[in-house]
């Protein structure tokens, strides 16, 4: 008997991208915005059980699309690196200004600061309007720790 494993992949999963038309217009609509010099997040919280990306990089920025591609995948690699602390957000980000391999560290770096930045956000958001946390948003790190109670 041969015995087969499957070995778990840490790919970006479907249901983690955003691709309808709807989905990008009611972010945009939602109108809460974080930006960098060379990237611009724009947020909804959702009711899915995990954040949602979307990606904008125009011709404007870059008029290649090699490198318009360089920079989805850059920017898809981080979220998908950092999925797991998210809040439960529709996330879109824009790139604003073209960058390239040479940039990559200060696109890492404000990446990771406009995640963090996004969470307090979100967290306070919801907080601050509501006198009370919805699950359905919270960052998993904090799901874990009250469902421990």
């Amino acid at each position: 008997m041969l015995l087969t494993y499957r070995l778990k992949t840490y790919g970006l999963e479907k249901q983690a991208k955003m691709i309808k038309t709807d989905d990008f217009s009611s972010v945009f609509n939602f109108r809460k915005r974080i930006s960098t010099p060379y990237l611009a997040m724009h947020f909804q919280p959702n009711l899915h059980q995990r954040p949602r990306l979307g990606l904008v990089v125009g011709k404007k920025t870059a008029k290649l699309a090699v490198d318009r591609n360089y920079m989805r995948r850059v920017l898809r690699e981080f979220f998908r690196l950092k999925q797991h602390e998210i809040c439960h957000v529709d996330l879109i980000i824009r790139v604003q200004k073209k960058f390239t391999k040479s940039d990559f560290i200060q696109i890492k770096q404000e990446f990771d600061m406009l995640i963090s930045k996004l969470n307090q956000r979100v967290l306070n958001l919801h907080v601050g309007s509501s006198g009370y946390t919805n699950s359905a948003i919270k960052s998993p790190l904090i799901v874990s720790s009250e469902s421990q109670n």
